[in-house]
Formats: structure tokens, sequence, C-alpha cells
């Protein structure tokens, strides 16, 4: 059941209501007496979670596979960086030979 917020306008007596969709709105305020208890509206937060609301979502696949390919050239300039790498310890090796 939805909460309702109310407020008297004649005293500023505020409250919360539980209440059916199907129940009719308060109109005496608890504790005045008297016929002037409005709703009270707030914003709402809302969130969208979910696909189709991101920004990456909305791309096209033509456009995903170009980011795709700028990834692996990227990926392969990283390998030859490790084979530089192996040809270090084959040197160290050489010194231990002797």
């Amino acid at each position: 059941m939805p909460t309702y917020s109310y407020r008297c306008a004649a005293c500023g007596h505020a409250f919360d209501q539980y209440q059916s969709f199907t129940d009719d709105t308060l109109t005496v305020c608890p504790s005045c007496n008297q016929a002037d208890l409005r709703k009270v509206f707030n914003s709402i937060g809302v969130t969208f979670n979910g696909s189709g609301f991101y920004r990456t979502d909305s791309r096209s696949a033509s456009t995903s596979s170009v980011s795709a390919g700028s990834n692996s050239s990227t990926s392969g300039a990283s390998p030859s960086a490790p084979a530089a790498a192996p040809a270090a310890p084959a040197a160290a090796s050489t010194p231990s030979a002797s």
C-alpha cells in the first residue's frame, strides 16, 4: 500500500497515512478537526536500471566493432613489450654457465 503525506492548512499538523489506491482522500485534520487537510506531493527519486538506459547500450553494432578493433590494435602492441622481457633472463643464464 502506498504512503501519502498530509498537512493541515489550519494548524500545520503533518503526518503520513497508509492508504489503498481506492480509499478516499482524507479531508479532516486529526489534530484540530478542521477540513483543511491537503495531500503533500514530493518529488520522487527514480532510477532506471537495466539495458537501454546507458549511453553505451544505444550504440549500433558497427560502432562497437570499431571500438573492439581499436582495442585489439592496442593489445597487439602490448605482447611486443613482454617479448623483450624474456631476453633479460637469457642474459642472466649466460654468466651462470661460465
